[in-house]
């Protein structure tokens, strides 16, 4: 189904590699199944991350609406505004970020390292603020862009609606013309899913191609993995809606893995510190501490329960947010100095 009416400008370095970690799989034993990782930490925007895919779709609608300005909402170390941020830089768009405190870390790393570094140096405007104020900021800086004659559009939060959600059907694509070229079977892909985007659209994707792959979400956003799985197959429906395919055809490949959230979003656990280090040290490869670290950890654990086979071959995700590794380095001082 072509995805062409829909506006898109063309923000990101696709496709992203599809690599394979031999090293991770010899680590955890002779019953894991291939591994390999869609390295969309590679996209651009400031170094990268799943947002882009789905903000080629979501800036190409504000550039057809004629907007000169662009508004978003995340966590204060959120990848997705920096993302946001990148792409407004990149198009002369004017940029407000209200960034809620949902996380509770206090840290000056945590405040002014990372993402809210990035943000600054792309020319956004940093509102943080906490959850009950967001609304009120958000009529706040619309009205101070409406006096300037700036017509304001405004990205969901993880940047996850329908429009959004059309970067990850072209992503499934993506993968699955990859494996067919190195002849492979993908029976899962594997991620972090929390405001539900990314997983709507590869499910999606998945039907659309009729394709056997299970989209499995690793839950690190919300206390009970039903919620995120409600939002996800709602996400999902209104995307297939909005495409005029099949409904039925989505709602079975709703697969949400759920332990692995640890206290709270954005709080670490010893789960995702045991899973970055040991993808740093086996595959050079750097997880962030927010959603892949814990999407990883998700992985490594349904491993080592026998949820996957030998024969099978499983696509870790890497969504990004490397960014934030520096404002959470509190965390991983004690793990790294035993």
């Amino acid at each position: 189904m072509s995805l062409a009416r829909f506006p898109r400008v063309l923000l990101g370095h696709l496709p992203t590699p599809l690599e394979r970690m031999d090293r991770l799989r010899d680590f955890l034993g002779p019953t894991c199944p291939t591994l390999f990782v869609k390295r969309d930490d590679c996209t651009g925007l400031a170094t990268g991350g799943n947002k882009t895919r789905k903000l080629e779709f979501l800036m190409g609608e504000a550039l057809a609406q004629g907007a000169g300005a662009v508004v978003t909402f995340g966590a204060v170390q959120s990848n997705h505004a920096r993302q946001t941020a990148a792409a407004a830089a990149k198009l002369g768009l004017a940029c407000d970020l209200i960034l809620i405190d949902m996380v509770g870390r206090d840290s000056e790393a945590y405040r002014c390292s990372g993402n809210v570094l990035f943000d600054q140096l792309l020319g956004a405007r940093v509102h943080v603020v906490a959850s009950d104020q967001a609304a009120a900021k958000l009529q706040e800086v619309t009205a101070l862009h409406m006096r300037d004659d700036r017509k304001t559009y405004v990205v969901p939060i993880g940047g996850s609606n329908p429009i959004g959600s059309l970067g990850y059907i072209v992503a499934f694509d993506e993968i699955a013309a990859q494996a067919k070229a190195m002849d492979l079977t993908i029976h899962a892909i594997v991620h972090g899913t929390s405001s539900g985007g990314t997983q709507a659209g590869l499910m999606v994707g998945a039907a659309l191609a009729g394709s056997a792959t299970r989209i499995m979400g690793v839950n690190v956003y919300k206390k009970s993995g039903a919620d995120v799985a409600a939002t996800v197959h709602a996400l999902a429906l209104d995307t297939m809606q909005v495409l005029g395919g099949d409904l039925d055809s989505v709602s079975s490949r709703l697969h949400v893995i759920d332990g692995y959230q640890g206290d709270a979003y954005g709080v670490p656990s010893e789960a995702m510190l045991e899973a970055i280090a040991v993808v740093a040290q086996t595959e050079g490869l750097l997880l962030d501490p927010v959603y892949s670290g814990k999407a990883m950890a998700g992985l490594i654990g349904h491993i080592l329960k026998g949820k996957f086979t030998r024969e099978q071959t499983v696509v870790f995700l890497h969504t990004g947010g490397t960014a934030a590794l520096s404002a959470y380095a509190d965390a991983f001082t004690p793990a790294l100095s035993n």
